[in-house]
């Protein structure tokens, strides 16, 4: 019985350690439901539109900057109840992470924080009354964030939207995993008699994605796959990456540009730069030149615009369809009206306006931040917002090329360095430990890969559907940016 009673008593204290760990982890949010004021009560209500880097960074900011206040009410309209960490989704198709842990919550940081959530879908603003509908429902606001995000961009090229997988989100990245296994299954039930077409794999735009994802279908072909496929020749996998500029990663260094096409090189992964798609079709690629590639898989990373639904919401536009802001992040004739990240056009040097990057959207969100409390609280000029690129990070899987205020460098150190940056800005310790997790078994254990993409469809529920993303920052990107803040978006 003392045996007994003695291991009780250490189970129970090894349950009371661990609690109190979890707390102090993930303490209670700073209001209990029953104690903080419904967000049509507040004075000054703040109503961001878009939870992706922009949006919920200028949301927790204001709370942050709100504290000790009671007069600021936050709350937060998105399609999903999620953010994408965008630098490590790549990392799906090679399975090198699990889809769920980069899925950022927002409820729970934003209650936390003090803020509201509502997760719905954006129909309209009324400016004069200074109201949003969002399915079906009014939501007031003194003051309204706009931080839409974007969508793909296929500059009008014909089959590119109708015969091409696009990578915006954590479905995106199912899709391409999820034909590569597909190739592989056909291969096998044909018993390697198809079409070189059908294992080819071309991507176009040589940004940071494009260059992630190339690298990513390496991965997932020859670590993961190969050994559950001995009967096809994992070398049959042709890896295309097109780029219409003169090198791939224009943002880098040429010294890093070099190191990169040096790496992708010793993979066989064929890049082909100065030349443009022409046209898609459903088993070929045209290009301007008039070379045709055949294959039966594109994927399409070459350009980001804002969110369609801007044009719907009698906003003023640029050309392009971005929102006009001043530099200020204040939309002209439109009262206590601010916007950031892909929707918005913030001018920047030379006449050019900040680049669509998530280190860009953050930066912003902290700035709008601090200008809509100087406008409710009426002292001090605002703050006008200069962006300041901090450097770049690119992974192609055990290699990576950085560069870093100005500090360039390149291999596995990079690769260590690109690890240890993103999981540290990951927002949630349990996301941090269950990458973390991935990666230590990833060293030890070849990853081991399902399709379950039809699976999924097939149960009706879509866990990230490639749509029109209204109220969601979608957090694409033209090229990998330093920490959370520096992903592109």
């Amino acid at each position: 019985m003392n045996r007994l009673a003695k291991a009780g008593l250490a189970v129970g204290g090894a349950v009371a350690a661990v609690g109190t760990l979890r707390r102090i982890l993930e303490p209670r949010p700073r209001y209990a439901p029953w104690e903080k004021p419904p967000y049509g009560e507040f004075p000054n209500r703040v109503l961001v539109l878009g939870g992706g880097f922009g949006g919920y960074t200028a949301a927790q900011t204001i709370c942050d900057l709100t504290r000790n206040r009671d007069d600021v009410g936050v709350m937060v309209i998105s399609r999903e109840n999620f953010f994408t960490f965008w630098p490590m989704v790549p990392g799906v198709i090679g399975s090198n992470v699990d889809i769920g842990n980069i899925a950022q919550a927002l409820r729970r940081p934003l209650i936390r924080a003090g803020a509201s959530f509502r997760r719905a879908e954006l129909r309209d603003i009324d400016f004069e009354n200074r109201r949003v509908t969002a399915d079906g429902r009014e939501f007031p606001y003194d003051h309204l964030v706009l931080a839409l995000g974007g969508q793909p961009n296929f500059f009008g090229i014909p089959g590119v939207e109708e015969h091409s997988l696009t990578m915006r989100g954590l479905g995106d990245a199912l899709r391409i995993r999820d034909r590569v296994i597909e190739r592989f299954e056909e291969t096998t039930l044909a018993h390697g008699k198809i079409p070189e077409s059908a294992l080819t794999f071309v991507v176009i735009g040589g940004g940071a994605t494009g260059v992630e994802v190339a690298s990513e279908i390496h991965a997932l072909v020859h670590e993961a796959l190969a050994p559950d496929y001995p009967n096809i020749d994992p070398n049959r996998v042709r890896i295309v990456l097109l780029e219409a500029g003169p090198d791939i990663l224009a943002e880098l260094d040429p010294a890093l540009r070099r190191a990169a096409r040096t790496e992708l090189f010793a993979r066989r992964i064929e890049v082909m730069t100065r030349v443009r798609a022409q046209e898609v079709t459903p088993d070929r690629v045209v290009l301007a030149d008039g070379q045709e590639i055949h294959t039966e898989n594109v994927i399409w990373t070459a350009g980001n615009r804002p969110n369609a639904k801007l044009k719907d919401l009698d906003l003023p536009l640029t050309r392009r369809d971005g929102v006009i802001a001043d530099e200020y992040l204040r939309v002209p004739d439109r009262p206590n009206v601010w916007a950031i990240g892909d929707s918005a056009a913030i001018p920047h040097e030379d006449e050019e306006i900040v680049p669509p990057t998530a280190q860009a959207a953050v930066q912003e969100g902290h700035a709008v931040a601090r200008n809509v409390l100087r406008a409710i609280d009426g002292t001090g000029e605002l703050e006008r917002f200069e962006y300041r690129p901090l450097g770049q990070l690119v992974e192609l899987g055990g290699f990576a090329v950085n560069e870093v205020m100005g500090v360039r460098f390149s291999g596995l150190l990079a690769s260590l360095f690109w690890r240890a940056t993103y999981l540290f800005k990951l927002e949630s310790p349990q996301n941090r430990a269950q990458v973390a997790a991935d990666w230590l078994l990833g060293v030890f254990f070849r990853p081991a890969v399902t399709q379950i993409r039809d699976l999924i469809e097939e149960g009706g529920r879509e866990p990230d559907e490639a749509r029109s993303t209204e109220t969601a920052e979608t957090d694409g990107r033209q090229g990998a940016r330093v920490g959370s803040e520096g992903q592109p978006r």
